[in-house]
């Protein structure tokens, strides 16, 4: 999706990157607040166990960290990025740790 915005659509990076954070942001902010109000988000986002939806935010976390999303605002999603990064399984799976990482 990144490459095509940059490619075929022609923005530039800045414009890009723009786009992107736009998005993560008016995603994490509506995620952040249903995590926060509920009362079944525990330790991960719900309850205390690893769930699905888990494993597919912490991914949305790091792109976002990478893009230099400015986390501060979704306290809720940072804390459960942190348990979650805590366990081997998520901590071995980061892009860095594969065979392939350059």
């Amino acid at each position: 999706m990144l490459q095509y915005l940059t490619g075929p659509l022609g923005l530039s990076e800045a414009q890009r990157d723009t786009w992107y954070l736009h998005w993560v942001n008016a995603g994490f902010a509506a995620l952040e607040a249903l995590l926060a109000d509920s009362p079944h988000t525990g330790v991960y986002c719900h309850g205390d166990q690893v769930s699905l939806a888990d494993v597919v935010l912490i991914p949305q976390v790091y792109n976002a960290v990478r893009f230099k999303c400015d986390m501060r605002p979704y306290p809720t999603i940072a804390r459960i990025n942190a348990a979650c990064l805590a366990l081997p399984a998520f901590a071995d799976a980061v892009p860095e740790k594969q065979p392939d990482a350059e």
